[in-house]
């Protein structure tokens, strides 16, 4: 099992969004700014949605790597820490998920 993770893939992307590098993909996503970070999340998410219905495990797998990179790109350009996500997540596993979200405030 590899001991890459998703806290490793965090640091990753912190350092080349603080780096000067012109090639840097992180760099330049992040410089255009949080919408932009999160329409390209949005696209990645369609098409792991696509790639778990119509794709095999290999484009599936691909398509999921290319959310998890945008997700902490978007969590980045909105200053969210991995670990602040997992805490919340910690936090709901005292009581299944259809107890959960009943317990959400109602908008």
């Amino acid at each position: 099992m590899s001991g890459f993770t998703l806290a490793t893939l965090e640091a990753i992307i912190a350092a080349r969004a603080a780096s000067d590098d012109e090639k840097s993909y992180t760099r330049k996503l992040l410089g255009k700014g949080i919408s932009v970070c999160a329409k390209k999340l949005g696209e990645e998410a369609v098409e792991t949605a696509l790639a778990a219905v119509a794709g095999t495990k290999t484009e599936l797998t691909a398509e999921a790597a290319d959310l998890l990179y945008h997700l902490l790109v978007v969590l980045k350009a909105g200053d969210v820490r991995v670990d602040e996500v997992m805490t919340v997540l910690e936090g709901r596993t005292g009581q299944t998920g259809l107890e959960e979200k009943a317990s959400r405030p109602k908008d």
